[in-house]
Order: C-alpha cells, then sequence, then structure tokens
C-alpha cells in the first residue's frame, strides 16, 4: 500500500523554499554549484537550480554526480564538470532521499579532495536512519519511519510525488 506523503504543489513549494535558502546562504556568491546525485537527486537538483536562476544573478552551475548508490566505494565518485570548475567555489550537494547516509557522505567525500568554498547538502526527504554523521543543510520534510517502510519520489511533468510504502 502506498501512501501519498507530498503532492505536486507541496513538492513546488518545498523546492522555492530550498532555492531561497540556499541563495540567502550564498548571497554574496558569483557562482553556485547545484551538484545532483544521479537518479531522484539530479531531478530535484534540476528543479531547485531553475528556481534559483530566477532570483539571483549568480551563475548557477548543474553538476551530475555520478556514483553507484548500494556501493559507491567500489564504483568511485565522478561528476559531470572537471574539478577545476568547482574549486573554491561554494557547492549544494543535493539528493531526494536522505536515509541510511552513505550516498552523501561519499559525494561530500569526493568535494572535500578539492579545496571549496563551502559545501552544503539539500535534501527532498529526511529519514532519520543515518550510519554516517551527515546532515541536510536544507531539507523539505523530515520522517521518522520504520526501517521496513520505503520512499519513493516520482518526478513527473505537473505530477511530482512523494509516496510512503
Amino acid at each position: 500500500m502506498m501512501n501519498r506523503i507530498l503532492t505536486h504543489s507541496q513538492i513546488q513549494h518545498i523546492v522555492r523554499r530550498i532555492a531561497y535558502q540556499i541563495y540567502e546562504s550564498n548571497v554574496d556568491e558569483k557562482e553556485i554549484i547545484v551538484a545532483g546525485i544521479n537518479g531522484g537527486g539530479m531531478n530535484f537538483a534540476k528543479k531547485v537550480a531553475t528556481v534559483l536562476k530566477n532570483i539571483t544573478e549568480a551563475e548557477i552551475v548543474l553538476c551530475k554526480v555520478e556514483m553507484d548508490k548500494k556501493n559507491p566505494l567500489e564504483s568511485g565518485v565522478s561528476t559531470s564538470i572537471p574539478e577545476e570548475d568547482y574549486k573554491n567555489k561554494s557547492v549544494i550537494l543535493v539528493d531526494d532521499v536522505l536515509n541510511s547516509g552513505t550516498t552523501l557522505i561519499y559525494g561530500v567525500h569526493h568535494f572535500l579532495k578539492t579545496p571549496i568554498k563551502q559545501l552544503k547538502t539539500a535534501v527532498l526527504v529526511n529519514r532519520n536512519h543515518k550510519k554516517f554523521p551527515v546532515k541536510a543543510d536544507f531539507k523539505g520534510i523530515s520522517l521518522s519511519t520504520s526501517l521496513n517502510e520505503h520512499i519513493k519520489v516520482e518526478f513527473q511533468p505537473k505530477n511530482d510525488a512523494v509516496f510512503l510504502e
């Protein structure tokens, strides 16, 4: 059985709120790197980046972060833009769901290999089941769920939704 946790309009509101929070913490920046983790994180990052482009004059650079989410240590982490493009810049690492923190911590680790100005994280859903000391600086909703429950995020034109299974 699936229960809808967030509707399309609620997600649009969250995207806008998070974009404004990111802007506020980067108000003096000339360039902001929005790095979305492959899959739902990249879809969420695109939405946040679109709003950011409308509310700030800073250049918004969208970056795709690639990794095997089941085994990031073996697969390694790579980005769609070269290291030089985010060196000494403000980076926002974005994922759709913060579950155990595995993908977020490996994404953070990747960016920390390069001198950057600041690194913040943003998630649509924070599940509070962390195995690693990583937190979301910007979060849409926090859910206390059981380990048996699953969060499903669907990004579809005019029909975004978050479900609890």
